[in-house]
């Protein structure tokens, strides 16, 4: 889970900062916050209709559970967030040795009935932006994934990398 970004398949993520860790003493749960720094190319008339610019922020916390091998992964957006937010949940699962249950949801919404017609596109393109950066950064967890994997084969079989 940390070892996600930096990743050259998520080159928009510029900025990692871990704002908080912690582990839960009855539990074991480890909690992970932190702020990615996100780089991204806005519409003109997203930037030009509500500020902001090509840099982004967001606020992901996760929880790492080393009993039950579970790992779940929340993300809000902070920037622009007064006009449009996307709550997003990532949920890892052990299947068998060798498979991962993936399942990720999101939720977008924009905040503007005034302008009902700027609301919709901004919802638009956000969904856009979401569904490439998703596949994207499901890809790139897999390759990490498959890294320690490898990784921790290598160890139970005596070869060190």
């Amino acid at each position: 889970m940390w070892h996600k970004y930096p990743n050259p398949k998520c080159s928009h993520v510029i900025s990692i900062d871990v704002i908080d860790r912690s582990v839960d003493p009855k539990t074991g749960i480890i909690r992970t916050e932190r702020v990615l720094g996100c780089k991204q190319k806005t519409p003109a008339w997203i930037v030009k209709l509500f500020g902001g610019s090509e840099d982004a922020f967001v606020r992901e916390i996760s929880f790492v559970d080393p009993s039950t091998q579970n790992a779940t992964i929340t993300s809000v957006n902070l920037s622009l967030s007064q006009f449009a937010t996307c709550f997003e949940r990532i949920q890892y699962s052990p299947m068998s040795q060798t498979r991962t249950s993936f399942s990720q949801t999101a939720e977008i919404q924009a905040r503007m009935a005034v302008w009902r017609a700027a609301a919709d596109g901004l919802e638009r393109w956000l969904v856009q932006r979401f569904e490439q950066n998703a596949q994207l950064g499901k890809s790139a967890f897999t390759d990490v994934l498959r890294k320690l994997w490898e990784e921790r084969q290598m160890q139970l079989q005596g070869v060190h990398p």
